[in-house]
Formats: structure tokens, sequence, C-alpha cells
């Protein structure tokens, strides 16, 4: 039984690396489709904009509803709330809802500038229901029934539209009466402010440059994220409407929308700057909330995107999207069974197999650092000076496995749980994460030991491949769990 046992965990450990190395092969499949993609988009880009340069003067120019859904946003929603209202568009045919489901004084200050605004000829409608029922997602569907707007902008209280925002996504739903959907990059208002804002950006940028460029421009289906986007609200309806069973209800109505043959397109030129969280432990609930939302979303959707009559690789690559936070349970069951394996593995391939099986995880583990870097040389022209802190944000990367590994059983086992918005700079609300989450960091740091410990044992058994790996975990989980205590035990600043 002893040795079955020893054989299953060896076996299981191997199958494990095979997966994670597939999710990590995956990243050159979106640099592919990334360096194919650029020029045809940029030529599609071209002819939109010169077949439709002055759509203010067209008479068919469509009506917009700019939807911006709040939570005691205090700090945040009068930055938001006069961008929207300074976004070039007919005052007759941009209406403002303010969704506010606020439970502070953000109501109050939202009341008198929605008075101030109205009184300078903004259309400004403030919309409050009696509950909280389904969130973020609840409040948009409220919004959604009595939106006046053929077209639906979206926007969370911390992203600052640029004042083109509507000439520049508006023409493509004129260009093309299919389209559904139009998605504008993140940008970073607070980049600069730590090393941990940098290393967002840079995930951030991998993400939006890369990955959602790769999937659009290769025909793959593609997920809204929440804000910075613009709906047709034909699509919203056809789609099924906003649902707020998954944690991702914006990826939830995006692959909903496109299954019912709505288009969509990514505009990487674009650029809507936001707030990064600059509290770790912010940042790990905002990962916390996608990873498990995500799950929840791949368990909702895969089983009938998997029969429906799609290409078999556009199958594949929804199958690696909605499932790719599976690679968080997958790095930390490697750092924990490391060890067991060593004891237990009877059996050691020769040499060739060997140094072809390295060769594969290495490549694997170098593509997201790879795209990252790619992301980073393609959007800005100062990308030597951030490539610099790509080491940690692989060890950010590793780090988080943790949280985001529980995040991941959760949605797996159907436990449900509220809609936990990311805080902002200020927010009372962040004190209640330092009172729960340092143990999130001990958690981190005893694992990190571990796999320190570990990396002894395999260098003082005569093991020098996989222990550069022990040792990257090792720094990953120690570095994020003593900043998960230094932010919350210290002041938010």
């Amino acid at each position: 039984m002893d040795e079955f046992l020893g054989n299953a965990i060896v076996i299981f450990y191997f199958i494990t690396a095979f997966m994670l190395m597939l999710y990590g092969l995956n990243c050159y499949v979106m640099l592919f489709l990334f360096q194919k993609g650029w020029k045809r988009a940029e030529l599609f880009r071209q002819k939109v904009e010169g077949d439709f340069n002055n759509i203010l003067d067209r008479e068919d120019l469509p009506a917009v509803t700019t939807q911006i859904p709040v939570y005691n946003e205090l700090n945040v929603i009068e930055r938001i709330i006069r961008s929207a209202s300074l976004m070039e568009y007919p005052p007759e045919k941009h209406e403002i809802q303010i969704l506010d489901d606020s439970t502070d004084k953000t109501s109050e200050f939202i009341d008198r500038l929605a008075a101030e605004l109205n009184g300078e000829g903004v259309n400004i409608k403030v919309i409050r229901r009696k509950t909280r029922e389904g969130f973020k997602a609840g409040a948009l569907a409220n919004g959604f029934d009595v939106a006046q707007g053929e077209l639906t902008a979206i926007f969370d209280a911390d992203f600052v539209p640029p004042k083109d925002y509507l000439l520049k996504t508006v023409r493509y739903f004129m260009a093309d009466e299919n389209l559904g959907l139009v998605q504008a990059r993140w940008g970073h208002l607070n980049r600069r402010k730590s090393l941990l804002t940098r290393l967002q950006s840079i995930g951030i940028d991998g993400h939006f440059m890369i990955e959602q460029s790769a999937r659009n421009w290769g025909n793959l289906f593609m997920n809204f994220n929440g804000t910075a986007g613009v709906w047709r609200k034909q699509a919203i309806a056809d789609g099924g409407g906003w649902e707020w069973d998954t944690l991702t209800e914006d990826m939830d109505l995006s692959y909903r929308v496109q299954a019912a043959g709505w288009g969509a397109v990514y505009l990487p030129d674009l650029i809507v700057p936001a707030e990064i969280p600059e509290d770790i432990n912010a940042f790990k609930s905002q990962q916390f909330r996608w990873a498990k939302g995500s799950i929840q979303t791949a368990l909702k959707l895969l089983p009938r995107l998997l029969q429906s009559p799609i290409p078999l690789f556009k199958k594949i690559e929804a199958f690696f999207h909605l499932t790719h936070y599976l690679v968080h349970p997958m790095m930390l069951t490697l750092a924990l069974l490391a060890l067991p394996v060593l004891m237990l593995m009877k059996f050691y391939p020769g040499p060739v197999v060997l140094s072809g099986f390295v060769f594969m995880v290495v490549l694997a583990m170098s593509a997201p650092s790879t795209l990252y870097f790619t992301s980073q040389k393609s959007a800005y022209k100062d990308w030597k000076r951030r490539i610099v802190f790509l080491p940690f944000l692989v060890m950010v990367g590793v780090g988080i496995a943790a949280s985001n590994s529980k995040a991941v059983m959760e949605a797996l086992i159907g436990h449900k749980s509220g809609f936990v918005r990311t805080p902002k700079k200020g927010d009372k609300e962040i004190i209640n994460y330092r009172k729960w989450l340092p143990w999130g960091g001990t958690i981190e740091i005893v694992i990190g030991i571990y796999c320190a410990w570990s990396f002894g044992y395999y260098l003082f058994a005569g093991k020098y491949i996989v222990g550069p790996f022990l040792a990257i975990y090792s720094f990953g989980f120690l570095f994020t769990g003593f900043l998960t205590f230094a932010h919350s035990l210290g002041r938010f600043e």
C-alpha cells in the first residue's frame, strides 16, 4: 500500500508538471497570434477611422448610455463623473447613469455633483436600489432596463476615460452592425507609486497588450474586462443579460454574447488609465475574486462551448482562457510535493530523456516572462527600464499561488461568496483586510521556508536541475508573505 501511494504521488507530480507546462507553452501561441495579427489589425483600424472620421456630423450617430457602478467610492467618484461628462459626444445623445449602491457619504456627494452638472446641461441620472442584489452585475442590469442608449459604455469608479473615448469606440459599431463589444486597454495612474504597482502594471500589460490582442485578432473568444468597454445593448440582451452566479460577470457575459454570434473588437491603442491597488492585501483580494470567478465561469460555460459547433482550436483556447487560474494550484502542488517525490522516486530517466524534459520545462517557465517582455517592448519606448522588474513579477506570481489556490478550490466545490470590490486608496475598508489577511502571509512564509528546505535537500542530494525551481518558489512565497505582513501592520499611504 505504501509503495502504491508513493508511486501515485510521483505520477501525480509529473502529470501536474506536464499540465503546467502546457499552460506555459500556450503563451507562445498568444505571442504568435499577436505578431501575426498586428499588421492586419492596424489596417482595419485605419480603414474604420478613414471611413468614419467625422462621426459627429452623421445623422445616424447612435445614442450612448454611460454606466458608472458605484459602491462607497468617495475618494474617486468626482474624478470619474467629471471625466465622463467631459467626453465628446452630443449631449442629447449621451446620458450618464450613476448606479449608486453606496452606504456612506458618497451618495450625498453624488447628488450634489449630479445637480451641478445637470444645471450645466449634462444628462446625468442617479439610480439607486433597495438592496445590492447581484452587486455590480445587479446594478448594471438594473440600469440596463431603463438605459436610453443603443450603446452602453461602462466604467468603474477609479477609471478616467479620455475625452475622445466615445468617438474612438462608437465608429466601430457604425462600421459593423454585428459588433457587440469594443474593449479598450487599461492604463495605470499610479504605476510609479511602488514596486508592487510597477509589477502589477507589467502583468496587466501582458494581458491587455498581448493576450487580448491575440485572442481578438486570432478570432478567439475574448473577454470584456468589466470596465473601459462599450456594449451594443441588443448584444447584451441576446446573450441573456447580466447574471451574477459567478464573480466574473464580465467574462461570463462576454462568452455568452460571442457564442450568440456577436463580434468583438479590441483596441490596444485606446488607453483608459485607472488606479492599481497599492496594498498587496487589496491586490490579493482582487486576484482571489478573478481566480474564483474565472473557474466558476468555466464550470458554467465550458460544457456548452465544447458541445457547440465552433472550431476545435477555438474550443481549446477557450479552455485555456477560462481555466487559466488552475496554474496556481498546480504551482503550489509542485512546490509541496517536490521533496516527497525526491524521497519516493525509485526510477531516474537517462540523460537524453532528462535533458529533453528539462528543456521543455525551462521553455514553458520562460513563456510568461517572454510574453511580459514583449508587451513592454511593444507598448513603451522606455521598455528597457521597465523589464528590470520582471524577476520580482515572477516572485509575486508564485507568491499568490496559495491564496489563488484557495479561490480555485472554493469555485470547484461550489462555495458561494459575495462580490468584494477592490478597495481604492484611502478607503476605510482596507482596515478590514488587515485584520485577517496576515494569516495568508503566515502561510506563504511557512511555504517559503519549506521550499527553501526542499531546495537545500535537493542540492545535498546532488539534484541540481529541480533545485533552481524550488529556489524561485522559496523567494516568491517569502517575498509575498513578508510584503503581506508589511502592508497589514503598516499604514496605507
